[in-house]
């Protein structure tokens, strides 16, 4: 009996035995996978000549993975920048010819447009898409929001004309049911949602300290 040794090479030999790519999810991410998978109103138990259900889960998930609010909404002749209500400012207001519609600048709020008949989740079921099972822990819940590009200002005057607003990847840590917001948190460049020290932000970003 021989002892198996192994080659020196060892490590290069097992990157050429790469067939193709992996369908292993590789990249870091702060939002648990049952986040992204859409609502699907089908029976658990497959009807012979239907899809089974977790094929039906994927297809619609790759197809709203296809879909920018931005996009949609500018094939609709809607500028993102204008949807936030601006301080009126009478000695530069633009000429007609220019504005084409209206002289008067937006001034309702999109909550009075605000609509939830239709939506699939209420907020609490989209909140609790960042428990995973076996987890105490409450991770964010991935969605985009229309945010101004520069923090600084937008804290100090959300309704600045010198504000540009776009539509950006966020984290939903939280809800608040009395004002019927969201608690928001940029991602990062590489898609994380971290707090100032890098750690990822859990519970809504209440600390044990509180």
């Amino acid at each position: 009996v021989t002892k198996f040794k192994t080659p020196a090479n060892f490590k290069s030999l097992l990157d050429k035995q790469m067939v193709g790519p992996s369908t292993e999810i590789l990249a870091e991410s702060d939002f648990p996978e049952q986040s992204f998978k859409p609502k699907v109103q089908m029976p658990f138990k497959r009807v012979p000549g239907q899809n089974p259900r977790k094929v039906e889960v994927e297809r619609r998930r790759r197809l709203y993975l296809t879909f920018d609010i931005a996009e949609l909404l500018a094939s609709k002749g809607i500028d993102s920048n204008q949807l936030m209500p601006r301080h009126y400012d009478p000695d530069n207001m633009p000429p007609i010819e220019e504005t084409k519609d209206s002289v008067f600048p937006i001034y309702l709020p999109l909550k009075v447009f605000d609509n939830d008949e239709f939506d699939c989740r209420t907020p609490e079921e989209w909140i609790s898409l960042g428990l995973e099972p076996g987890s105490s822990d409450r991770k964010p819940v991935p969605g985009k929001a229309l945010l101004p590009t520069d923090d600084v200002l937008g804290h100090e005057d959300p309704k600045s004309q010198d504000l540009i607003y776009k539509w950006i990847d966020v984290g939903v840590l939280d809800y608040d049911k009395e004002t019927e917001l969201y608690l928001v948190h940029k991602t990062d460049e590489k898609g994380l949602v971290r707090d100032e020290e890098g750690r990822p932000i859990l519970n809504g970003g209440l600390t044990p300290e509180g």
